[in-house]
Order: structure tokens, then sequence, then C-alpha cells
């Protein structure tokens, strides 16, 4: 069975279970994704399907993309990605996969793109605490010394300082799925999950199980 599926967070809300606990979820629109291309060891050395989510426009695609997407027979679409499986002679181009690959309980990782903050300072990149504020200080949000005396004379690499920030591939591992509802394509996992609304993202079969909710 493939291990995952391509979908887009639709943002953040509350779930409450049966017994009335209160649980953060985000709304996470699931498939339907379409199989694009099959990947057997035979000819690439590994099993993988390549599942297509999200329209686009064919006037924004270019002639190798939608001679690509022409061999599904599904449109063209918007984000692509692979998913390893053991057996991938069970699926067929242009097959649609929805959320019947996911139960109640299970645990996935998130993929996403982290939301970008541009060039920030270390306060705000690294968690700096700042300097004093008051008796003369002008080191309120600088990060101070950073030389290493005479020697070895020089900044040591991956030192924390300003720069860019956000804008990065993120995973979130072993996160609890709290509700399915197939018939709106919705997933409800537990906790935050990477990337501002409406973002592409991707959900795995985690390493674990737990319960369901009640």
């Amino acid at each position: 069975m493939c291990s995952g599926l391509i979908g887009k967070k639709l943002g953040m809300m509350g779930f409450f279970s049966s017994e009335g606990k209160y649980i953060p979820v985000t709304v996470i629109q699931a498939g339907p994704c379409v199989v694009t291309q099959i990947k057997t060891t035979e000819k690439e050395g590994y099993n993988a399907l390549q599942l297509g989510f999200g329209d686009k426009k064919r006037t924004n695609s270019n002639k190798p993309m939608l001679g690509h997407f022409k061999q599904s027979g599904q449109g063209v679409f918007l984000s692509l990605k692979e998913f390893s499986l053991e057996n991938s002679g069970d699926y067929k181009l242009g097959q649609t996969l929805e959320l019947d690959i996911f139960n109640v309980g299970d645990l996935v990782n998130v993929v996403g793109l982290t939301k970008g903050r541009g060039f920030s300072g270390v306060m705000k990149r690294h968690g700096f605490h700042g300097g004093r504020k008051t008796h003369g200080s002008r080191s309120h949000r600088i990060p101070g010394s950073i030389g290493c005396s005479a020697w070895p004379g020089k900044v040591i690499k991956g030192k924390k300082l300003p720069g860019q920030y956000g804008n990065q591939k993120m995973t979130v591992k072993n996160l609890e799925v709290i509700d399915i509802r197939p018939e709106e394509n919705l997933i409800m996992i537990k906790g935050a999950v990477p990337g501002f609304r409406t973002g592409i993202v991707s959900i795995e079969k985690g390493s674990a199980k737990k319960s369901s909710v009640s």
C-alpha cells in the first residue's frame, strides 16, 4: 500500500473528543491524489509511486511536463511527490488515491515548507536573550563578540548570527490522526504542522500506532 498522500494545510481548530477533552488539531485537505508515474525495481531500481495533487493551468506548465502528465490522462497538477511502497504492481497510471490508507489513531510524519520570515536578527532567529537595557548599555539586540582571539583568528563555521530565517523544508514526526472525513477529503492531525495556510504538505505513515480517540 502507498505510504502517503499530498495535501493542503487549511488551518488549525479545536476538536472535542467524546470524553470532552479539548485537542488542538491541524486540518489538512489530503487528496485526492492521482498516480502520475509508477517506478519499479526493474526500471528505476526501487518501487515508488509519483502522485499529483492540485489543479494547475496548462499555460503554466512547460511541454516536457505536459507530456509527462498526458500519460496519466487526468489533467495538470500543482504538486508532485514520490512515496515508497513494497509492490508497485498493484497500481496503474491515472488511479486516484484517497484517505482510506489512513486510520484514526495512526501516527504520521508531516513534511512542509516553514513560513519565510526574511532576514532576522539573533533574538528572533535563535532566541538570544539580548543585552542590558540600562546602565549605558548599547548592546540590546546585537549578537555580541563572535571572535576567537588570536587563535584560530576566525569565525567558526555555523556560528549563530543574523540571517535568512524560515522557508525551509521541515518534518514533524509521529503526529496522531484524530479524525478523518473522507467525504470532504479532510484529515485532522493533533498539533501543529509546518507551513502557512494553503501551503502544500505531504503526509506519510509513521513508525508506530496509538489507540484511537474515543
